[in-house]
């Protein structure tokens, strides 16, 4: 995801308070950051943020930490977001890297609408090949847990594929999430897919 970047990305960069602007120094320490032990949620690609902000606002007695790679992305989430909730942190990150960041210290990760990666020579790169899922093992405190979501039935086909190989057993899967009772936060590309009646992929798995 690339966007025209804001003249003023590095000033809200270097302002947001919920932007933990050296996350390696807290690998195995994110307790001491947030200062509890509460379970910590991590979405991975957080885009604009309105996911990850509204599930911090909605389950305050949870930590969530939202990682983006691409900085102008993650400037346009900082923007719009107020001040007040201490149970909120961002990175700007390549999930790449994030064995060097976190340490048994994840429950739950959650995947939004992340790029699929069509061709067979990208397959690696989707978030839920496993490449990606290796690293995940090292993140998890106890059982490993993954939710996606995306409107993509070839990445969502895939995923299940994936998951299933590599040991992840599924409490829930659903091919229309809007139309069926499963709680949900909508992300900021999901409220558009909902006004144009796209239909979205959702999983639960565990492992």
């Amino acid at each position: 995801m690339r966007l025209r970047n804001l003249k003023d990305k590095d000033i809200l960069l270097a302002n947001c308070k919920y932007l933990v602007k050296d996350p390696f120094v807290y690998k195995g320490k994110w307790e001491e950051l947030f200062g509890n032990n509460h379970s910590i949620h991590l979405e991975i690609g957080m885009g604009k943020g309105d996911f990850i902000y509204e599930m911090a606002r909605l389950n305050p007695d949870i930590n969530f930490i939202g990682i983006e790679k691409y900085s102008n992305v993650l400037a346009r989430a900082i923007k719009k977001y107020p001040d007040g909730l201490p149970n909120l942190k961002i990175i700007n990150l390549d999930a790449l890297k994030l064995e060097e960041v976190f340490s048994s210290e994840i429950t739950t990760i959650y995947l939004n609408f992340s790029d699929p990666w069509p061709k067979e020579r990208t397959k690696n790169r989707r978030l839920t090949s496993e490449v990606f899922l290796r690293i995940y093992d090292s993140l998890f405190q106890g059982v490993p847990h993954i939710v996606m979501k995306t409107d993509n039935l070839g990445l969502f086909a895939s995923s299940l594929v994936s998951l299933s190989n590599y040991g992840y057993s599924f409490s829930n899967v659903n091919l229309d999430l809007h139309h069926s009772d499963i709680p949900n936060v909508l992300t900021e590309y999901e409220k558009k897919f909902q006004e144009l009646g796209v239909k979205i992929n959702y999983l639960d798995a565990r492992k």
